[in-house]
C-alpha cells in the first residue's frame, strides 16, 4: 500500500485491510494497519508510527507537529498531538 497525499479523494482513508502503508517516494514503512482508525478528516488517520524511525517530527505550531518520510523527507502531514481516539493519543 502507498500513503497517498490528499488530491481530491482519498483512496486509502476508508482502507482498513490488513497491511503496512509505506512512503509513496521511497517505499519507506511508516504506519501498520493496526493502529488505523475511522476519523472525521479527508485523511487515513492513525494512532502511532510503525517504527521510532518511520517518520521525522518539526513543531509547526502548538499541538500539531510537521510529520515527513523518516527516511527521503517526504512530506505525509501533520501528527495533532491528543487528538487520537483516546486520551493522551496522538492522530497522524
Amino acid at each position: 500500500m502507498s500513503f497517498c497525499s490528499f488530491v481530491g479523494g482519498e483512496v486509502f482513508k476508508d482502507h482498513f485491510q490488513p497491511g503496512i502503508y509505506v512512503c509513496a517516494k521511497c517505499g519507506h514503512e511508516l504506519f501498520s494497519s493496526r493502529a488505523k482508525y475511522e476519523h472525521s478528516s479527508p485523511w487515513p488517520a492513525f494512532t502511532e508510527t510503525l517504527r521510532g524511525d518511520s517518520v521525522a517530527k518539526r513543531e509547526e505550531r502548538p499541538g500539531a507537529l510537521k510529520v515527513t518520510c523518516g527516511k527521503c523527507g517526504n512530506g505525509l502531514g501533520h501528527e495533532f498531538l491528543n487528538d487520537g481516539p483516546k486520551r493522551g493519543q496522538s492522530r497522524f
